[in-house]
């Protein structure tokens, strides 16, 4: 990996210690007082309200990772974990919108020309318009398995697919949509695509009802010989995985990973102070074995997810070539983490944690869904497996 191409991905920027310590706290004090308070709101209306995105993005959030170059921040990718762990304290919209916004970008910069990175990136990571990362589809599997297809008519491709489970597919501005030249296979034949949002030959279906993660708008998508300039390919043909696999999904299973530390840390947190509250027999249950245990198993099991967390984003920052498997073995060990520590933390409240009116009810519902986020754990154990056989010389395991 070439310093030009780290420095275009943020990898190579940072803020000095003590600016990151006033951003870390002042980040802190908003998960903790207005987050808590938007977490309310969204649970009750089940939607995420534009005032919260012009809040955030009125407080530089959506824009703490790009480079300042592009009109960002400048934090590091491991500073930004920092920042990471403490969002995903808050409700899981609001950190979705941080991690998406702050990552989406990663993707499109290392191949955008200058013109791109005018109209597309500056804006994205200005607040001024929303990219939504679309890659997976219905009936295959995501990476080289995609089928959505173009053919091109001069200056224009033809897009026919159909895409799901896309973030923020709905409200968005532009697509960061991948497909592949007809007729052709493996990755060789794929492209990236900005897709804007009003392109004729789009069926948009809104399909938000979803388990937890309320507020979170997420679309299917049809298209139907949809006209898409080919000004607006990202790269070159053929690059389109190399735009979604590299700049996009091994960082963003790193957060996704800082993610599941953060929520957990938040789920400890809830089970300590109940059971440091709660009085059974004229003892609090803080006081009895079977209690303590549980919340110290938790507290080693967190620490030590956060651990490998860092270690991969430190390889993805440094441009370790074993950044993508540390960066699924991160997530891997941290969505297992999560499970754990959210049901501990629930049993821990008893019965009283099952109502919607704990906290803790919506934090267990919001953690399951980390578990396909990015990747299922079985997705996650294939590219290490592929990794692990690469380097011992057998071969690349399965596909």
């Amino acid at each position: 990996m070439s310093i030009a191409a780290i420095t275009a991905d943020g990898r190579g920027s940072s803020i000095p210690d003590q600016e990151f310590d006033q951003l870390l706290a002042e980040v802190t004090a908003w998960v903790e007082g207005p987050g808590e308070a938007w977490a309310e709101r969204i649970e009750a209306d089940g939607d995420v309200p534009d005032t919260l995105w012009d809040e955030l993005v009125g407080l530089g959030y959506l824009a703490l990772a790009a480079p300042r170059d592009l009109g960002g921040r400048g934090v590091s990718f491991v500073q930004w974990m920092g920042l990471m762990e403490v969002f995903s304290r808050s409700h899981a919209s609001v950190r979705m919108i941080v991690h998406v916004v702050n990552g989406t970008w990663r993707a499109m910069n290392p191949y955008a020309d200058e013109r791109q990175r005018e109209l597309f990136i500056k804006p994205a990571i200005a607040g001024k318009l929303t990219v939504a990362f679309t890659l997976t589809e219905p009936g295959n599997g995501t990476g080289a398995d995609i089928t959505s297809t173009v053919r091109r008519e001069g200056d224009v491709y033809r897009l026919t697919g159909r895409k799901h489970l896309i973030t923020f597919g709905v409200r968005c501005d532009y697509w960061l949509l991948f497909a592949r030249l007809a007729g052709s296979s493996g990755k060789e034949g794929t492209v990236a695509l900005l897709v804007d949002r009003q392109t004729p030959g789009v069926v948009v279906e809104d399909s938000s009802q979803t388990m937890g993660v309320r507020g979170t708008d997420h679309a299917t998508l049809l298209f139907e010989d949809a006209p898409v300039p080919v000004s607006q390919r990202l790269g070159a043909e053929g690059e389109g995985l190399a735009v979604a696999l590299g700049g996009f999904l091994t960082p963003s299973r790193i957060s996704v990973a800082m993610s599941c530390v953060g929520l957990a840390q938040r789920a400890q947190q809830l089970a300590v102070a109940y059971a440091t509250e709660r009085v059974t027999f004229g003892k609090p249950l803080a006081s009895r074995q079977a209690i303590a245990f549980q919340l110290a198993e938790n507290a080693a099991d967190i620490e030590a997810a956060k651990a490998l967390t860092l270690t991969a984003a430190r390889a993805w920052q440094d441009g370790d070539d074993r950044a993508p498997a540390l960066s699924s073995m991160a997530k891997l060990t941290a969505v297992d983490m999560l499970t754990r520590v959210t049901d501990k933390a629930l049993q821990v409240h008893g019965g009283i944690g099952y109502w919607k009116s704990m906290p803790i009810e919506r934090v267990y519902r919001d953690a399951r869904a980390q578990r396909f986020e990015e990747g299922t754990n079985e997705i996650q154990k294939t590219v290490i497996a592929r990794d692990l056989l690469r380097r011992a010389g057998l071969g690349g395991g399965q596909g």
